[in-house]
């Protein structure tokens, strides 16, 4: 994903085809991944996760229409709601990523301690 984001900044045409198996193979990987354990606060945080893999995917399908696009929407639909918005979505995405990974790893910790 690193690498099809930052070749899209450097304006290479097959960024997008590099950025989407990535997220696609990123969000699969976390979906399969799993909490058994009885922490709510863990679970909430699983699915912000879990939110986060649907948004790197939403982001990697707007990176395609922004290359080509092929939703066919005339100009100023493009304009406002496709042109590089996938920047945003990417960032919020990554943002709620490292929050619910970090909160995850301390919680888990937390209650390693005081076992």
């Amino acid at each position: 994903m690193v690498v099809g984001a930052g070749a899209y900044v450097l304006l290479q045409a097959w960024a997008p085809y590099v950025f989407a198996p990535g997220a696609l193979a990123f969000a699969a990987m976390q979906m399969r991944q799993s909490y058994e354990g009885s922490l709510m606060v863990v679970r909430r945080l699983r699915r912000i996760q879990l939110i986060s893999d649907v948004l790197f995917l939403v982001a990697a399908l707007l990176m395609l229409a922004n290359q080509s696009n092929f939703l066919g929407l005339d100009y100023f639909t493009y304009i406002k709601y496709i042109h590089n918005n996938w920047v945003v979505v990417l960032l919020v995405a990554a943002v709620l990523q490292l929050y619910a990974g970090h909160r995850i790893a301390n919680e888990i910790e937390k209650e390693a301690k005081k076992r």
